[in-house]
């Protein structure tokens, strides 16, 4: 196959230039050429041609009420807290890209979770009998015996077959029926996925392909988007779902162009602590589902295991309460979840220290400040540390009443009633703010056995004698200085 033209393109005005320039002949810009191949336009035999391709299949115009919309079918990964974060399920054609640090457990998870979906699809095929005809996936030739199913597919770039091999003895995945495939190159990979056409195949990872339409080294930015376009293209045309697996940068974003977060459909972080067995995976865009929901896992001698009660890894085992601890219902897509949150107040010099772990630091700044004016609480003097328990991040609002609470009980050395909890944003009139689905929070409170709660007035149940609420004791409040009168009688 001819080699393909490359043009190098300006990303500030367009322009184009027939080798690299550090300065953009067309608006001066320097170091804004990016290599990337030419369009052709005389007809070519692939179907993988350029990535000025629409990545979505054509179709005539339509008006929208006229379409039939259907629910989509999902494919249960055999993990519940993937699932969970993807929606449900693989969804047939889809890209989803999955980025975490290094051995946080990326290809781990991914390789479990082809290997359970192999064989839920070989107990359904048994179920069904080998004359049962199955469905192939879009672009196939036809029905397919039981037995001639593409199965699922994992392109290994960073390993070779024997060290994926070795990873499934040690997490017990015995007899495995998964397909390897060590290789880097773009068209061997996307011939192996048309000759199988399996129903998922994972790229690990995407900085390791390259293409050689380019003359660019693997994982650079042209590389990155021109394997991803194709890869892409090819998961719309096929039917095939695709994983791919990338790099982060040392500040924990998806390394490469950012095009290519655009380009898929699902996008998941990979969070968690080296020195904690637990790891979090969040949804940060998905086209099949809700984002920001998180799935928790726990990493075992045998891989990743999914948590069932995430609140208890956030909570902190105390035999009696103690000074600066405050519970709050933090709220992560469609999962309340119970954090703890910590505060530490003590003396500091002429200029004291504001620290948090987990929660803006900014936010703490304007907390304090609301604490002076509207509570009478000066912390001016005094260092203060804030940690939300278990290594997660809270970015809501919601924690800001936790937050006041904790510092408020750490600075007076009494601590909270056992059973409390509280959430509510904080203005900077001193107003506490409600926290959307209110109710749900506080069911999940009375679920796990908390008694006492501190929430925004618009929060607290209109119908008082609940079953769900029974035992749960609700204060409901406008105003800072209101909280803080509250906790000081329940102390």
């Amino acid at each position: 196959m001819a080699k393909d033209k490359t043009i190098y393109t300006c990303t500030e005005c367009g322009g184009t230039a027939p080798k690299w320039l550090g300065k953009c002949p067309s608006c001066a810009a320097w170091n804004t050429l990016i290599e990337s191949v030419a369009e052709s336009t005389a007809p070519t035999k692939n179907r993988y041609t350029s990535q000025f391709q629409a990545l979505a299949k054509t179709a005539e115009v339509a008006v929208l009420a006229d379409i039939d919309a259907t629910d989509i079918q999902r494919t249960p990964t055999g993990q519940e807290e993937l699932d969970r974060v993807l929606g449900g399920g693989m969804v047939e054609g889809a890209v989803v890209l999955i980025g975490g640090d290094p051995g946080i457990g990326k290809s781990t998870l991914l390789l479990q979770a082809l290997d359970s979906m192999q064989r839920n699809s070989q107990s359904r095929l048994s179920a069904a009998g080998p004359s049962q005809s199955v469905k192939t996936p879009l672009g196939g030739s036809g029905p397919r015996a039981a037995g001639e199913r593409g199965g699922y597919l994992y392109v290994t770039g960073e390993e070779s077959g024997a060290q994926v091999a070795l990873r499934s003895r040690r997490l017990g995945l015995h007899g495995s029926q998964v397909k390897v495939l060590a290789e880097i190159q773009l068209d061997k990979i996307l011939a192996t996925i048309d000759a199988l056409q399996p129903d998922v195949a994972v790229i690990d990872s995407i900085q390791t392909v390259y293409s050689d339409q380019l003359t660019s080294a693997p994982g650079s930015v042209a590389q990155v988007r021109e394997c991803a376009a194709h890869l892409t293209r090819c998961a719309k045309s096929s039917g095939t779902s695709i994983v791919l697996v990338g790099h982060v940068t040392k500040e924990g974003a998806l390394a490469g162009p950012r095009v290519l977060e655009h380009m898929v459909d699902t996008v998941l972080y990979f969070e968690g602590e080296t020195h904690s067995s637990f790891r979090l995976v969040r949804a940060i865009k998905n086209r099949f589902g809700a984002v920001n929901e998180i799935g928790v896992f726990a990493m075992t001698e045998k891989g990743l295991k999914g948590v069932s009660n995430p609140s208890a890894i956030f909570l902190s085992q105390h035999d009696e309460p103690v000074p600066g601890s405050c519970v709050m219902v933090t709220l992560e897509g469609t999962r309340p979840l119970l954090v703890e949150i910590q505060a530490l107040v003590d003396s500091g010099g002429p200029s004291p220290r504001r620290l948090s772990v987990g929660l803006d630091r900014d936010r703490l700044a304007m907390l304090l400040a609301v604490l002076h004016r509207h509570a009478g609480v000066a912390c001016m003097d005094q260092d203060v540390f804030v940690n939300a328990v278990g290594g997660v991040r809270i970015s809501e609002p919601a924690a800001d009443l936790a937050v006041l609470l904790a510092i408020t009980s750490s600075l007076r050395g009494k601590p909270l009633p056992k059973g409390f909890f509280a959430f509510g944003e904080v203005g900077l009139a001193g107003e506490v703010r409600p926290a959307p689905r209110g109710q749900e929070r506080l069911k999940e409170a009375a679920k796990l056995g908390f008694t006492v709660a501190i929430v925004p007035k618009a929060n607290a149940p209109k119908k008082s004698g609940g079953k769900e609420f029974e035992g749960l004791t609700i204060h409901a409040v406008d105003r800072v200085e209101l909280a803080m009168e509250i906790v000081r009688g329940l102390g």
